[in-house]
């Protein structure tokens, strides 16, 4: 916790949850959590999350740590409405609390991680509409005869190798990722 307090209080700019554990993890604070890709993001991710909330709490009432996974920041003055951001985000913050769903199974962690990426879609305003079927299929590396489960399951490897969390990640290739799931999924566009 007091790694990633010293890392928010040397700067007054907005974090997303994965460019601090990008940071960490260059500082050689975060390292490898589970031999699974999936479960070892989901779990640095909690860690993260934990360690926010936990902060959070133990901040106030003398300062504000705003926790949301695209906009962490350190505030001084604590805003009128703390309580109400604060009760908010209850669900949350309790789940993220109980170190009972930290070793989640698979299955849960990969709904979990669809979810995720699903919401980042929407945040960096992916426009879907520009990319057709057949490009998506090239971004994905498969042809035309793919089933609906090989697209899953390549979805969620091209999602978790480039994914910017990762060592080897690549912002703008997991954008183009996403952006080719959104023509995928979607049934109703043509090829």
């Amino acid at each position: 916790m007091w790694p990633l307090l010293t890392l928010l209080q040397s700067s007054a700019k907005s974090w997303k949850v994965h460019h601090l554990a990008a940071e960490l993890q260059q500082k050689g604070l975060m390292h490898d959590l589970d031999t699974s890709p999936e479960k070892d993001l989901f779990k640095r991710n909690f860690l993260l999350m934990n360690a926010l909330y936990e902060l959070q709490d133990m901040l106030l009432p003398k300062q504000w740590l705003q926790v949301q996974a695209m906009d962490i920041q350190l505030f001084r003055l604590v805003p009128s409405n703390a309580d109400l951001l604060h009760h908010s985000d209850a669900s949350l913050r309790d789940y993220y609390l109980d170190w009972a769903n930290y070793d989640t199974c698979s299955n849960v962690v990969k709904e979990m991680l669809d979810s995720f990426w699903s919401s980042y879609q929407e945040y960096i305003g992916l426009n879907h509409q520009l990319m057709h079927k057949g490009q998506a299929l090239r971004v994905f590396e498969l042809d035309e005869s793919a089933t609906d489960k090989q697209i899953r399951k390549q979805w969620r490897k091209l999602a978790l190798k480039w994914h910017p969390d990762r060592d080897q990640g690549n912002a703008e290739r997991f954008k183009q990722v996403c952006e080719a799931w959104q023509t995928l999924r979607d049934k109703s566009l043509v090829a």
